[in-house]
């Protein structure tokens, strides 16, 4: 009677000693969801913004002493936590904004994320990181543009990219400064498809617009993985607008770009709003008949050594291909989203939370060429910026804009093929 009370009273303790290990095994790790497109029509975004979070997960957990000022590159792991390795458990939203609020919801549930990133289409982004909000899990994105995002009295949603008001601001300074250098700009068509971004980014470029007396002369609609853009196409043809901006995911600009080959029609001048013709696979695809594209960035290669160059260099190496905008903001979102976990000592939400509105990182310590990054009471970096950049020879693309920024002059009139 007393061997088994004995025997009891060990298993009890053996029992209670378990949780505990079993925690601090958990502190060891610092889990965060992130959720991508990799099926559907934006999957070659998803697919890259994966490999991009991976390799950030790389340099995060490995010392890299080569990136200089990098929050978390000189120590191995989160120093703030004494160590600890990040670990990501990827959901794929499909490009469904349903999907991505289930799968965000089962990433705070079921895998017991400490916060979420992610999730590439403004749409997605919107109902799943209303699914963080009511858990009260911190949300940071970095591609998602669209205006109302920031507009819905959130206090877990941050976010790290430029937005549609900064978009407008630089098109319409960029036009000025080109019909001041003599370039016809003063008829504009806005092409995009009724998507969460695209309806919300052609709204707000023409309400910019507007306000400085430059009223957008037509607007395209779409239905977003198309099949057929032939009428729009035409519609363009016929009016002859002096700049096309284009607003559409990977799938819908290769098949503008061929239409537009097929019809032979060249506008004199074509900006896309970054997206899917940012995608290495539309510049593979279509890349050698869309030779003088302009397009909106953040990203900047720099020169060899830099922390940019380096990331490049990885990122090449990795995947095979060149990092693209798009990818590159995702990745600086990782990168802000864990250094402030870092900077809280703490995987509690709270803390998280608080750690990221104290955020203020200056540009040597950003991989993309924002002025920094700094939060309002809306979550909204207000230190994000861009640079107008242009795809010269079907391949690469370089800066042309503003000239302090800029490595090449601008081609004018759109090349085509």
């Amino acid at each position: 009677m007393k061997l088994m009370r004995i025997v009891g009273l060990l298993c009890a303790a053996s029992i209670s000693v378990l949780p505990a290990n079993r925690a601090f095994s958990q502190e060891k790790t610092v889990k965060i969801g992130a959720v991508v497109p990799l099926s559907g029509g934006a999957a070659t975004a998803g697919v890259h913004t994966k490999a991009a979070i991976e390799l950030a997960v790389d340099i995060i957990n490995n010392a890299h002493p080569e990136f200089g000022d990098f929050p978390l590159a000189k120590n191995a792991g989160l120093a703030g936590l004494g160590g600890a390795k990040v670990e990501v458990v990827f959901a794929d939203n499909q490009g469904s904004p349903a999907t991505g609020q289930n799968q965000t919801l089962r990433l705070i549930t079921e895998e017991k994320v400490v916060a979420v990133t992610g999730a590439y289409q403004s749409g997605v982004t919107l109902t799943a990181s209303a699914i963080a909000e009511k858990y009260g899990i911190p949300f940071v994105n970095g591609e998602s543009v669209a205006a109302n995002l920031t507009e819905r009295g959130f206090k877990w949603f941050f976010r790290t990219t430029p937005i549609a008001s900064d978009i407008a601001k630089i098109y319409y300074d960029f036009l000025t400064d080109m019909k001041a250098s003599g370039v016809k700009s003063d008829s504009i068509a806005i092409v995009h498809d009724t998507t969460e971004y695209g309806v919300s980014v052609a709204n707000v470029i023409t309400s910019a617009f507007k306000e400085k007396g430059k009223a957008i002369a037509l607007d395209i609609p779409y239905t977003i993985n198309a099949t057929d853009v032939q009428g729009q196409v035409l519609q363009l043809k016929e009016k002859k607008p002096d700049v096309v901006i284009m607003i559409a995911y990977t799938s819908d600009a290769i098949l503008y770009q061929k239409t537009m080959q097929a019809l032979d029609y060249k506008p004199p001048m074509i900006i896309a709003d970054d997206s899917g013709y940012s995608d290495p696979s539309m510049i593979k695809a279509v890349g050698k008949i869309s030779k003088g594209i302009l397009n909106r960035s953040s990203w900047s290669v720099g020169p060899a050594g830099s922390p940019t160059a380096l990331i490049a260099d990885m990122y090449k190496k990795k995947t095979g291909d060149d990092m693209d905008d798009t990818t590159g903001r995702a990745m600086q979102a990782f990168f802000v989203l864990c250094d402030a976990i870092d900077r809280a000592g703490s995987t509690e939400p709270a803390k998280i939370q608080a750690a990221l509105k104290a955020t203020d990182l200056k540009p040597n310590q950003l991989m993309m060429g924002y002025k920094g990054v700094k939060f309002d009471e809306k979550g909204q970096n207000i230190l994000a910026s861009s640079l107008i950049i242009q795809l010269q020879d079907g391949e690469n693309y370089v800066a042309v804009w503003p000239k302090g920024s800029s490595q090449k002059t601008p081609e004018l009139p759109y090349k085509g093929w």
